[in-house]
């Protein structure tokens, strides 16, 4: 599969280029700075800024799948949809946050006392994309929200998925970002969740 990969050098993104090259896809791995993108089979860095419609468009036209893994607070979720509308690409995920998802009915995790507020702009960040994707009845898109702690840690390919509750288990909630990486490639190469929300946390 031909896969376009915004946000390829960072933390999310880095463990979803090496998952999908792992697997066999060609992937093009855009970034701002192409040249920290990882030398791996079947990937090609490429230059493209994700404020600037025109060149992303450009750079992710042709592909069966778009993938975006970028701070919220980094980049314009409008921007980004629009670029995957004007290249036609069929299907776009999205790295999501866990601050949409919900502790208790109706009650969601940013909304608690303990979420740390240093991620509250992020995290509300993310949910207005979410919200955005939402509105699109005509995208194929699916929304990808990590557990509570999303941090570097094992590929292990044990974890659970969920829908809009956060998962937890006697250790709290967390993922890892190879992990996740695992979650993500599974829902590009076995679509479950389109135009949905999915959680994984262990």
């Amino acid at each position: 599969m031909k896969i376009a990969l915004i946000g390829a050098t960072g933390n999310a993104g880095s463990r979803i280029l090496a998952e999908l090259s792992r697997r066999g896809h060609a992937v093009t791995a855009i970034a701002r700075n192409p040249q920290k993108v990882a030398a791996l089979p079947g990937v090609v860095p490429v230059k493209a800024d994700a404020d600037d419609v025109a060149g992303l468009t450009t750079a992710i036209k042709g592909h069966d799948v778009v993938i975006s893994s970028v701070h919220f607070t980094a980049s314009d979720p409008h921007k980004l949809i629009a670029a995957v509308r004007e290249a036609r690409v069929p299907r776009y995920l999205v790295v999501g946050g866990a601050g949409s998802l919900e502790v208790a009915p109706g009650v969601k995790l940013i909304d608690t006392p303990e979420f740390p507020a240093i991620y509250k702009a992020e995290a509300s960040a993310g949910s207005v994309f979410l919200d955005l994707l939402r509105q699109q009845s005509d995208l194929d898109w699916t929304y990808l929200s990590p557990s509570a702690v999303f941090a570097p840690g094992e590929r292990t390919g044990k974890f659970r998925l969920g829908r809009d509750q956060l998962l937890t288990n006697d250790k709290g909630s967390h993922i890892s970002f190879e992990d996740y990486a695992i979650a993500l490639a599974d829902e590009i190469e076995k679509p479950a969740y389109s135009r949905q929300r999915f959680t994984v946390g262990y």
